[in-house]
């Protein structure tokens, strides 16, 4: 790749309306030219929980081809940078003004996006088909979070998949959730059932839907402000279980983040009886700042 390549990126912030809440995320809307390496170095760089490079679609159903780095990995899809570039590409003019749907391609395959209609709408995604995994001993997931089994709910523990395997753990209250203190020697615990990478998401039923926390170690983030990709899981864990319900219509929002001073509203809207319509999982986008860097 040649030395002087100067690329323009953009920093937004996903699933909040306010500077300096939610996700960060950085976004170069023109990455020709670069590498995998140099993706995956300049995501170090930036240590964000992902940054995202837009390349030409090579699907003919997709706006565009969005590759998904954290600091440590390539994702297949992920919720915050899904969601994040589709609002860049729309406010860069890459997708056409007044455009409310399309399609974006990433590793999982090709992922709808919406836009409402309105000043500071909310921009959706319709939740890739979702797979239920194992379950995990009680007991065990409660000394990884560094709390007492009391503390859990009476529902095991269980590891879903939207194209990242998520476990979910559910506690008894808010206080609970931000209590947690992840064990990460404790994690190889886990491993024994499940050696692949994995994220930790610990949520508690609110009035409103969940309020969440989520760890995700083995991709290079300690903590994320916001997981779009484990919230469309999280509704159907939710369904599962009988904590929200399974009818058509249904939304409520996730509160994630506040625990480590990036507050995040993640809006869940489920389509058809037990999600079978679609999972889409929506939030406002805030710009933040733009830049050059030089390769």
């Amino acid at each position: 790749m040649p030395s002087s390549l100067t690329k323009r990126y953009l920093i937004v912030d996903v699933f909040t309306d306010t500077p300096f809440e939610g996700n960060p995320l950085a976004v170069f809307p023109d990455a020709s030219g670069m590498d995998t390496a140099t993706m995956q170095k300049i995501a170090k760089e930036f240590n964000l929980s992902e940054t995202t490079f837009v390349l030409p679609a090579t699907r003919p159903d997709c706006v565009a081809r969005v590759r998904i780095f954290t600091p440590a990995k390539e994702m297949d899809f992920a919720g915050h940078p899904t969601i994040g570039t589709g609002y860049v590409l729309m406010k860069e003019g890459i997708i056409l003004e007044g455009t409310e749907s399309f399609t974006l391609e990433e590793g999982v395959g090709a992922v709808p996006v919406h836009e409402d209609k309105g000043l500071n709408p909310l921009i959706w995604l319709c939740t890739p088909p979702i797979t239920s995994g194992i379950t995990f001993d009680r007991l065990i997931c409660a000394q990884v979070l560094g709390i007492n089994s009391e503390d859990l709910l009476d529902i095991s523990p269980q590891l879903l998949s939207a194209g990242n395997p998520t476990l979910f753990i559910a506690v008894k209250d808010k206080g609970v959730v931000d209590r947690v203190q992840v064990n990460f020697q404790k994690i190889d615990t886990l491993k024994k059932r499940y050696p692949d990478k994995f994220c930790i998401f610990v949520f508690t039923p609110t009035p409103e839907g969940a309020y969440s926390r989520m760890f995700a170690p083995d991709y290079g983030i300690i903590e994320d402000p916001a997981t779009g990709s484990s919230t469309g899981p999280l509704a159907l864990y939710m369904m599962q279980n009988g904590i929200v319900s399974k009818d058509s219509g249904t939304r409520f929002i996730s509160e994630q983040g506040t625990k480590m001073g990036r507050r995040s509203i993640l809006h869940v809207h489920i389509k058809g009886e037990k999600g079978q319509d679609g999972i889409y999982i929506g939030g406002k986008v805030t710009p933040v700042a733009e830049g050059v860097m030089k390769i």
